[in-house]
């Protein structure tokens, strides 16, 4: 399942420079003629695709771009400096649409493609480019002209970096909740989360991952029972699966009973997905005191050697940012190489 991440920015190129009207005023030259330079180009804006980028949530705080204007001409013949372009970094894989048009402007498709999205103004002429045989001394320039402005529609489509599973009610739509802008139905009873939520955790400055917030398993979901296959076919494309487990929950069942029962369902309708990096997040952690938590930990590490555990209470703050910080690692760690 792909879901469509969007922004909308401004971006605005540079306008050129005039041109000058001048002319030479030297000692010694009795006929000085005209030496208006051409003013400079404006800067253009570009798009270009980067790998580590892999969300446009920076997009919602900065949205607009502006190039630098092209400076005047001078005397002397002197051009005015060009506009420096910008350079605006979006993930691999973006579709760029014109806000107003929806016209299809490009796909940055891979590593390092560049688009231009809005031309920078050209240059004016100063009045050395008008002398003739006819006009020895023109006092005519043209100014530069505008630039291009746009506003306009980023379309990616992602894939969840980070899957969350566990059986109904284990905290997974709270942790989303609180991690991300997401905002998930939260509730005491099963399937509060009936399709995907997908959230854009910010792990700092541009770096953010992708997580989805999938309904719970149930025993049988392999089967077809519950939300079933639906839930199952999602998990298979997610880089990470995060299995909570809810260390108090209401029909007493221990830890490791739920493990087995997730665990269970992931090797019945796909044995490859055991093979994906697995990590255990104990949550509502705020719930027991330290030393039967401390007792959880233990079992499950012996018993789960290989994977990651972590502990957490998305509503008491405990072990968040930990476990946003190990993730945000582990999504750049797994990130293909150049």
């Amino acid at each position: 399942m792909q879901f469509i991440d969007e922004a909308t920015i401004w971006v605005e190129a540079g306008k050129g420079g005039g041109g000058a009207l001048s002319f030479r005023r030297e000692k010694y030259i009795p006929k000085g003629g005209p030496d208006g330079g051409d003013g400079g180009d404006g800067g253009s804006v570009y798009l270009v695709a980067d790998e580590q980028l892999n969300t446009l949530v920076d997009f919602r705080f900065q949205p607009r771009y502006k190039a630098k204007n092209g400076q005047p001409g001078a005397g002397r013949n002197r051009t005015g400096p060009a506009g420096d372009d910008i350079f605006v970094k979006v993930p691999v894989g973006t579709t760029i649409l014109d806000e107003e048009t929806l016209e299809n402007l490009g796909d940055l498709t891979e590593a390092g493609q560049q688009l231009l999205v809005a031309e920078g103004g050209r240059r004016g002429l100063g009045n050395a480019r008008f002398k003739s045989s006819t006009n020895r001394a023109p006092r005519k320039t043209t100014p530069g002209t505008p630039g291009e402005q746009r506003r306009l529609r980023l379309q990616l489509k992602l894939l969840a970096d980070v899957g969350l599973i566990g059986l109904p009610n284990a905290g997974k739509s709270t942790l989303i909740g609180q991690i991300s802008a997401a905002n998930p139905k939260v509730a005491d009873y099963p399937f509060t989360t009936l399709v995907p939520t997908l959230g854009v955790v910010r792990a700092g400055h541009e770096s953010s991952f992708v997580v989805a917030d999938i309904p719970g398993l149930i025993e049988g979901a392999a089967q077809g029972q519950g939300l079933g296959v639906q839930f199952l076919r999602h998990v298979a494309r997610s880089r990470v699966l995060l299995h909570l487990v809810d260390v108090a929950p209401p029909d007493g069942k221990s830890v490791l009973e739920q493990l087995e029962v997730v665990e269970t369902e992931l090797e019945a309708y796909a044995p490859s997905l055991l093979d994906k990096e697995i990590w255990i997040v104990l949550s509502k952690v705020d719930q027991v005191d330290e030393d039967p938590l401390q007792g959880m930990l233990e079992g499950v590490r012996e018993i789960y050697p290989e994977r990651p555990v972590h502990a957490v209470s998305a509503l008491g703050d405990i072990g968040t940012r930990e476990l946003i910080n190990a993730l945000m690692q582990s999504v750049i760690d797994s990130a293909p190489s150049e």
